[in-house]
């Protein structure tokens, strides 16, 4: 990061980075690290002191390690808080999806044998409520006792977990559909994803699954960037253009 701030700030640019969650414009989790470079005077009231809400400790701390003459290029950029939410995971998933993203009842099963303790208690409780409810689930590796060990980990709080380009299983999304105590397995559709990060079903994916689902994995959420954008990049290019309107008339 400090090579990277010092190599823009050597042509003349003031450099700040800020980290936004889709997870607050849509039902996916997924914090991204934005970095805005922007040459001139920045306009008042747009940089100040680290948010944690945009500036979590982490990038903070490497801002630290810097050193005082790169620090010196650096911008905290000041933003409005970010809207509330107002859809979950369920709102974006399919009522009747094809046939074909179904997965067995033994690789249900399979599954389930995948899970700790802690996860397989989520979804008892789930099946024990005997209402319909939509987990997303990844498959990882988690190293327990000294072993490396795959795990299945469902969440229900309404998120899905961060999309990922299909490279392999443990990369895909699935979601566990529970209702009326029964419980079934079945792969994220490609347009499920599309609106997760964003996209209307108007927007044309590729037709096969892998190559559409490639495409979102590989994509930034557009009501993220869409927020940015309105809130600081126009900002910042509206006042540039302002400045230089002004340089060219004197």
């Amino acid at each position: 990061l400090e090579a990277l701030v010092e190599t823009i700030a050597n042509t003349g640019y003031r450099v700040g980075a800020l980290v936004l969650d889709a997870a607050w414009f849509t039902p996916q989790s997924r914090p991204r690290l934005f970095i805005i470079a922007h040459k001139g005077k920045i306009p008042a009231g747009m940089e100040g002191a680290p948010d944690p809400a945009f500036h979590p400790n982490n990038l903070q701390n490497a801002v630290a390690r810097m050193s005082a003459q790169t620090r010196m290029a650096w911008t905290w950029w000041k933003l409005p808080a970010p809207p509330l939410r107002n859809t979950v995971l369920a709102d974006v998933i399919d009522e009747t999806p094809p046939d074909a993203l179904w997965r067995s009842d033994d690789a249900m099963e399979k599954l389930r044998t995948q899970m700790s303790n802690t996860h397989k208690t989520r979804l008892k409780q789930a099946e024990a409520s005997g209402e319909r409810h939509i987990g997303a689930v990844y498959r990882r590796i988690r190293v327990e006792g000294g072993q490396r060990v795959q795990r299945a980990e469902v969440r229900y709080d309404g998120l899905a977990g961060c999309l990922r380009t299909p490279a392999g299983g443990s990369s895909k999304q699935f979601l566990l559909v529970t209702d009326k105590g029964r419980t079934r397995l079945r792969a994220l559709s490609a347009r499920e994803a599309a609106r997760l990060m964003g996209v209307d079903d108007g927007y044309r994916l590729p037709a096969k699954e892998t190559p559409a689902l490639k495409v979102v994995g590989d994509g930034v959420c557009v009501n993220a960037v869409q927020w940015l954008s309105e809130n600081l990049l126009a900002r910042l290019c509206k006042y540039h253009a302002q400045s230089a309107h002004e340089i060219a008339a004197e």
